[in-house]
């Protein structure tokens, strides 16, 4: 059964990664624009879930699939590795394409829009709820929503001292990525806040080590928050319970 949840799982998130290209596409826009309505062929592009490619000429846009499908099914197994058959592994396997199509996002624009932040953050908060009144749980929802306030603050906080550095919505994808790590205590929470600041930190001196950046040009953080609340994930689950 464990190896069976683990494929499954795996399955789940490539599956689910495939359908992540079309919304990646069209979201990637700056704060002023519109939602991408056509592809750069000039024709129509229709719903938000599927491919990233032209349904009249077979023209392909953005990002492909796969790197969007390896990546979610990589996730989703080493979560359901961990995490085994506990009721939040549920939560955790639905928001993990929502968090590769937000990496995604902010790496193409350096943009977290609200459309997928606040949903992501209200949407954990909810489920985590309701995992924790099925048996088997090994979390706190009351840690969970506690930790969604903190994170959340704490990036509010580096908002407001250094706008420049950290944006808007970085403070709200740390109320989500809070609500996740609060889940499995204030141990893990710190953790994953910290594996964040310190894996986006990095990049930034590699970057300007490289001279492949200026000193105060704003990065795509979002990517690293997300990972380090991955890596409080798997840190919590394989010692909670």
């Amino acid at each position: 059964m464990y190896s069976l949840l683990i494929v499954a799982a795996a399955v789940f998130g490539f599956v689910a990664g495939l359908l992540v290209p079309r919304a990646r596409y069209r979201l990637s826009v700056e704060p002023e624009e519109e939602w991408r309505s056509a592809g750069p062929c000039g024709h129509a592009v229709g719903g938000w879930i599927g491919r990233a490619r032209c349904a009249v000429c077979e023209g392909g846009y953005g990002v492909g699939a796969l790197p969007s499908a390896a990546s979610t099914a990589l996730v989703c197994a080493s979560l359901a590795a961990v995490v085994g058959m506990r009721p939040e592994l549920v939560v955790w396997l639905a928001a993990a394409p929502m968090a590769v199509l937000l990496a995604g996002v902010d790496v193409s624009v350096r943009r977290l829009p609200d459309v997928l932040t606040l949903p992501l953050a209200a949407g954990v908060a909810v489920l985590l709820g309701v995992a924790a009144l099925i048996p088997g749980a090994a979390g706190s929802w009351w840690g969970s929503l506690w930790g969604g306030l903190a994170m959340g603050g704490g990036y509010f906080g580096l908002f407001l001292v250094h706008p420049g550095g950290m944006g808007f919505g970085d403070a709200k994808l740390a109320v989500g990525l809070g609500c996740v790590l609060g889940w499995y205590g204030w141990t893990v929470l710190l953790l994953g806040a910290f594996a964040g600041l310190l894996l986006g930190s990095l990049y930034g001196v590699a970057l300007l080590v490289m001279r492949r950046a200026r000193r105060g040009e704003a990065l795509a953080f979002g990517p690293f928050m997300i990972v380090g609340a991955w890596l409080g994930v798997l840190i919590g689950g394989a010692t909670s319970g």
